[in-house]
């Protein structure tokens, strides 16, 4: 089993910053929570406004993709639909 590390960042409209910034707390504890999560960052950039930078790693692609299903499903997804994302994965 390979690990998968997600890394990068999101950036976040104004007009969606306080939806994701309320919304943030609990995306996090449910991914922290899920089988094979083992390190869920999402740290906001103190010197670039609406900018997240985001790092996960998960114990194989199964559990990424589990997580993947899981957040598209949730009121996460609907609260960052205009959000850009700019990720790399790696693993696998």
């Amino acid at each position: 089993m390979t690990r998968i590390v997600l890394s990068g960042y999101i950036e976040v409209a104004d007009a969606d910053i306080d939806d994701v910034r309320r919304e943030l707390p609990a995306h996090v504890a449910l991914t922290r929570g899920e089988p094979g999560c083992l390190v869920f960052e999402v740290t906001p950039r103190a010197d670039i406004p609406g900018r997240f930078d985001v790092y996960e790693e998960f114990v194989d692609r199964a559990a990424f993709e589990a997580h993947q299903e899981r957040t598209r499903q949730s009121r996460w997804a609907a609260v960052t639909l205009n959000v850009a994302r700019h990720y790399e994965v790696s693993g696998d």
